[in-house]
């Protein structure tokens, strides 16, 4: 099931499937290391939900509410 980034809850993970939004946005996103294949790990949300901070490729990173809806996710399955 697709998910967009800013949907996500506290501790769920997923597999990026695509990146939206055009110039230099996009850009900085992909920059950032988000980009379709990789993994992703919803670590905190701040209280009003904004910034998120994630893991992905290793390392932390806070994305802003407005760039995480740009993103979209496979949702991996709680076994």
């Amino acid at each position: 099931m697709l998910k967009r980034l800013d949907q996500f809850l506290i501790g769920e993970t997923g597999l990026i499937k695509k990146v939206e939004g055009e110039g230099r946005l996009r850009r900085r996103l992909l920059d950032m290391g988000v980009t379709p294949g990789a993994n992703v790990y919803l670590r905190k949300k701040a209280p009003l939900g904004d910034p998120l901070e994630i893991t992905i490729r290793g390392y932390e990173l806070t994305l802003r509410k407005s760039e995480a809806e740009l993103v979209f996710l496979e949702v991996e399955d709680k076994k």
